[in-house]
C-alpha cells in the first residue's frame, strides 16, 4: 500500500513484546530481540528503513541503555532512522536519551487525561523530544458518541477500562456536557476541539486518533484548522479543572506497566 508513496509517509512500529501462539506473553526488549523485530518488520513492509522505532513498554529485566544501544546500532546500519519510546517514565526517558537521542514519546494525553503536564512535558521539551499523544480523544468519549447506555464489542479494550464502566461513564458525561456546546459555538465538532486542544499546548505535540471510518478521519484532519484563542484556551481549562473524572485510564495490572 505504501510502496508508491514511501518517501513521503513516516512509518512508525514497535518493538518490545513477545508473542506465543499469536498471542502476547509479557515484555521483552533484550537486543537480539529487538535486532530481530526490526528485521521481520522490514521484511512484512518491504521497505529498507523504519523511520520511527518505538519501545512498545519499558521492561524492567533489561537496562534502557542496553535498549537504547540496540536502537542505535539499527540507526547505523540505516535500518531504522529515529528511536522512540512508550509510556516511559522522566527516568528512563533521560538515560535512554543520554545513549541515543530520543526522538519521540507516544504516551496517552488528553483533555480528561493531562498527569503528562506534571513532569513529562516539561522533560520533553528540556531535551528536544516531540511528543505523540495516543487516545487524544479520550478513546472515544470525547466525540460525545458514548453514554452509560452504550454498547462495546465483546472485544473492545474498553470493557476492561475503569473510566469506561457504565457507572463511570455516567458521571463522565459531565465532561461532554460542557465540551459539546462549545464546539457548536465554534462551528466544529466536540472531538475537533479536543484536538485543536492538544494542539495549542506545544508545537512539537502530534496526537493520533484512531480512527475506523473515512469520515471520521476527514473529521479529525478538520481539528488541525480549528483556531483556539488564548481566551478559549482558559475558558477550557476553567471547565475541566472543575470536573472530576471517574475511573482510572487502564486497569491495575495494566496500570503497572506504564511509567517506568
Amino acid at each position: 500500500a505504501l510502496a508508491s508513496v514511501r518517501d513521503r509517509v513516516v512509518i512508525a512500529t514497535k518493538f518490545g513484546f513477545k508473542f506465543e501462539d499469536g498471542k502476547q506473553a509479557g515484555l521483552d526488549s533484550r537486543p537480539a530481540h529487538i535486532k530481530a523485530v526490526a528485521e521481520a518488520s522490514l521484511k512484512r513492509l518491504k521497505t529498507d528503513r523504519i523511520d520511527l522505532f518505538y519501545q512498545h513498554r519499558v521492561d524492567p529485566n533489561v537496562p534502557i541503555e542496553d535498549v537504547a544501544g540496540a536502537v542505535q546500532d539499527l540507526i547505523r546500519e540505516g535500518k531504522v532512522k529515529h528511536f522512540g519510546l512508550s509510556e516511559a517514565g522522566v527516568h528512563t526517558i533521560r538515560r535512554a536519551h543520554a545513549v541515543q537521542p530520543v526522538a519521540a514519546l507516544q504516551s496517552e494525553y488528553s483533555l480528561w487525561f493531562r498527569e503528562p503536564e506534571q513532569q513529562v512535558l516539561p522533560t520533553l521539551e528540556e531535551l528536544g523530544i516531540g511528543f505523540v499523544p495516543f487516545s487524544p480523544l479520550g478513546k472515544g468519549f470525547l466525540t460525545g458518541k458514548i453514554d452509560e447506555t452504550t454498547a462495546f464489542d465483546s472485544t473492545d479494550f474498553r470493557n476492561v477500562v475503569p473510566r469506561f464502566t457504565a457507572e463511570n461513564r455516567k458521571a463522565n458525561l459531565a465532561f461532554v456536557e460542557w465540551l459539546t456546546p462549545f464546539a457548536e459555538r465554534k462551528e466544529a465538532t466536540p472531538a475537533q476541539i479536543a484536538l485543536a486542544w492538544l494542539l495549542a499546548q506545544k508545537p512539537w505535540i502530534v496526537p493520533i486518533p484512531g480512527t475506523t471510518k473515512r469520515h471520521r478521519l476527514e473529521e479529525n484532519l478538520g481539528g488541525a484548522s480549528v483556531h483556539l484563542t488564548t481566551d478559549e484556551l482558559r475558558e477550557i481549562d476553567r471547565a475541566a479543572s472543575k470536573i472530576t473524572v471517574h475511573g482510572a485510564r487502564y486497569p491495575e495490572h495494566l496500570q503497572k506497566l506504564v511509567g517506568r
